[in-house]
């Protein structure tokens, strides 16, 4: 088992978003993914316009309809093996309750522009040097992708790391939000794929 925990302002719109995304296409290797928000509301359900955005691309309905929003802790951040933030922002809050953690935080879009310089091999053997415990596998891929940070250049935009805030706004921002966010959660889903390869947990055998 291992865990990754999203991270937006409100845990309305991008973060259960993209921790849906995540839940969904990673379900072979049956992680646990969660959200906060770093000035989260109390247990507020999603927007409709994101459950729409969610439930069109493929998150369950009754997984969308049963989120409510949390208020981000540094006990949230304790355990998760990938820390993934909407924003700059965002992983500065993280960094700023749980230094430690810094190393296994990024914005999803910085994780994604990372990864991309690291060959399929160099995740593999990165992960196969921790063992076989995925959440060590994981953290492992995570510390990698961490570690090209000053090695490949920013984006000359630095806004371009971040995933834009549609809240309160145009449906047309909420998808301009989720095409920025979407492409970002294929190659996490990518990178931790390579890392879990074969390392899915077995089917239970049923008595009988």
């Amino acid at each position: 088992m291992f865990e990754i925990l999203t991270v937006c302002t409100g845990n309305i719109c991008r973060s259960p978003l993209a921790a849906g995304l995540l839940h969904a296409r990673l379900g072979e290797f049956d992680p646990v993914v969660g959200s906060a928000g770093t000035r989260g509301l109390a247990s507020a359900e999603m927007t409709p316009e994101a459950v729409k955005i969610a439930l069109a691309l493929g998150v369950l309905p009754d997984v969308a309809a049963s989120h409510r929003s949390r208020f981000l802790i540094e006990a949230h951040l304790d355990s998760p093996d990938l820390i993934l933030a909407m924003t700059r922002e965002h992983r500065r809050a993280v960094a700023e309750l749980a230094p430690t953690r810094l190393r296994s935080t990024f914005t999803i879009r910085e994780f994604a522009r990372l990864s991309a310089a690291i060959s399929d091999d160099d995740l593999r053997r990165a992960a196969d040097e921790a063992g076989t415990d995925a959440a060590a596998r994981v953290r492992a891929v995570g510390a990698l992708v961490a570690s090209y940070r000053g090695l490949v250049e920013p984006p000359a935009d630095l806004d371009d790391d971040d995933v834009i805030d549609p809240y309160g706004r145009s449906w047309q921002t909420y998808l301009r939000s989720a095409s920025q966010l979407v492409p970002a959660v294929t190659t996490v889903t990518e990178v931790i794929s390579i890392a879990l390869d074969g390392h899915a947990p077995q089917p239970t055998a049923r008595a009988g």
